[in-house]
């Protein structure tokens, strides 16, 4: 039965391209960059599946812990 989710969870591992700044269908993100006419850049990028800081941001532990209901 392990091996049955092996070669499952295996294809899906693989499906996706890891980039800079996360995991996408593509390895090379569709990223418009432009600046507008007060000369500021703007820079907007298509959607990743996962994107790294929100990996950071889970793995962070919780900044005010909940208390149980023992004290």
């Amino acid at each position: 039965m392990k091996r049955h989710y092996f070669l499952i969870l295996l294809p899906m591992v693989f499906a996706g391209c890891f980039n800079d700044r996360g995991v996408s269908l593509r390895y090379y993100n569709d990223c418009e960059e432009y600046y507008d006419a007060q000369g500021y850049y703007h820079k907007q990028c298509d959607k990743n599946l996962v994107e790294y800081k929100d990996i950071k941001n889970a793995l962070q532990p919780a900044q005010n812990p909940t208390r149980g209901s023992v004290e």
